[in-house]
């Protein structure tokens, strides 16, 4: 252990940003574990690492006892005493270890730590970076894309982390060097698997989007109430406002549509339908159903009503492939069966 050394580890630092402690307690541990290895493992030792002196020592460790049973781990009272009167029974005597021997055993593990603790410290970093973000849209670029698997790998500004195919909009393409926005959507503590999931299918991007990009959301005067999301397609989202005077549709879509055109781009053009929540549940169904017209909602039992439509809006409420009338359960809980007039 030398200057170098010790410098090599004030740069770790200083470049990834691994504290120097973190470094010297995972060599520390592999210094002690080599020690055994190469005297057995019945030894106890203690390593100590100066790092303003730039200096370690390294100490084999006994117990003091009355009668010695075990040579290696224990030493005499009589025998202790001889060294330093103060010994007692139950105390710790150590021996300065001569490093000489144990210089290259020493090297050699303190190289093989350096090289994992940095892994493993990198992986902290980012997990407490992700951390941070989790639940939140970050921005990333598009690094490689694996043409087999359709997975993109990202570059986040703390790492790279891989957007799997699952979790992208279906049907969007992506070119390398292309910035698009991501949702953190669940961070990994464990040491196996990725480290950070992320997702632009999930319902929490475009809330996400609304709380960023809708003033009126961002200040707390109109609320989000559920989302109902089929990624690439359309979402349904509803809101409600808590000042009067303020319109929470009119808030979202926003002077010729412009609000909500930025979110519908980031979206690859999927489309956005904006529902007024209503405490009556007949009211926030038929609305829920738009564009459709609604004649009327005959609530039949606790989340099931039956709607009556006109003829010539039975298939807008019922939507392709029944789409517009499923987001519309999804989004207000309800079971509905639509009926035309």
């Amino acid at each position: 252990m030398n200057k170098e050394f010790f410098e090599a580890l004030e740069l770790i630092e200083k470049e990834k940003g691994i504290p120097k402690e973190y470094m010297l307690e995972k060599i520390e541990a592999a210094l002690v574990s080599a020690y055994k290895k190469e005297y057995g493992n019945n030894i106890n030792v203690r390593v100590a690492i100066d790092p303003e002196k730039q200096d370690v020592k390294v100490f084999q460790q006994k117990t003091v006892v009355e009668t010695v049973e075990n040579p290696v781990a224990e030493i005499s009272l009589e025998e202790a005493r001889t060294i330093r009167k103060r010994y007692n029974v139950g105390d710790i005597y150590e021996i300065k270890v001569d490093t000489k021997n144990f210089r290259r055993l020493s090297a050699a593990a303190a190289k093989s730590v350096i090289i994992q603790g940095i892994r493993e410290g990198e992986r902290k970093l980012a997990q407490e970076a992700y951390e941070s973000k989790r639940e939140e849209i970050i921005t990333a670029t598009v690094s490689k894309i694996d043409p087999e698997s359709g997975n993109v790998l990202l570059e986040t500004g703390t790492g790279y982390a891989t957007l799997i195919k699952a979790e992208q909009i279906p049907g969007e393409r992506f070119t390398v060097g292309q910035r698009i926005k991501v949702y953190v959507l669940e961070v990994n503590r464990e040491t196996r698997g990725p480290l950070v999931t992320l997702s632009r299918s999930h319902a929490g991007l475009v809330r996400r989007m609304f709380e960023l990009e809708i003033p009126e959301i961002t200040d707390g005067i109109v609320m989000i109430k559920n989302i109902a999301r089929e990624p690439g397609s359309r979402t349904k989202i509803s809101v409600y406002s808590r000042d009067e005077d303020v319109d929470p549709i009119g808030a979202c879509i926003g002077n010729h549509g412009m609000r909500i055109a930025g979110i519908v781009d980031e979206l690859g053009g999927e489309k956005i339908d904006i529902v007024k929540y209503s405490e009556s549940a007949d009211e926030y169904v038929a609305a829920a159903l738009s564009p459709a017209q609604v004649i009327s909602v005959e609530m039949l039992e606790e989340r099931v009503c039956r709607v009556i439509v006109d003829e010539d809006q039975l298939s807008l409420a019922i939507g392709k492939e029944g789409q517009n009338a499923r987001l519309a359960a999804k989004l207000t809980g309800c079971k509905i069966d639509i009926k035309s007039e």
